[in-house]
């Protein structure tokens, strides 16, 4: 069975065997289509609502 995972910075769908799995200390599992979403997230600590190539932007506007 494929399972099929949202980006959860952009909100993209992910196809099977890519994107990045990433795990927090306390067992969050956070997915990312690319690294461009991994940095914005985790490095910059950007907003998603306010870029607007993010799918949470447009449903803000």
């Amino acid at each position: 069975m494929v399972v099929l995972h949202k980006c959860n910075f952009c909100g993209g769908d992910i196809p099977p065997a890519t994107g990045m799995m990433y795990i927090k200390n306390d067992g969050t599992i956070l997915w990312f289509c690319s690294s461009k979403c991994k940095k914005y997230m985790l490095k910059y600590h950007k907003d998603p609502k306010k870029l607007k190539w993010t799918a949470s932007y447009s449903r803000v506007r």
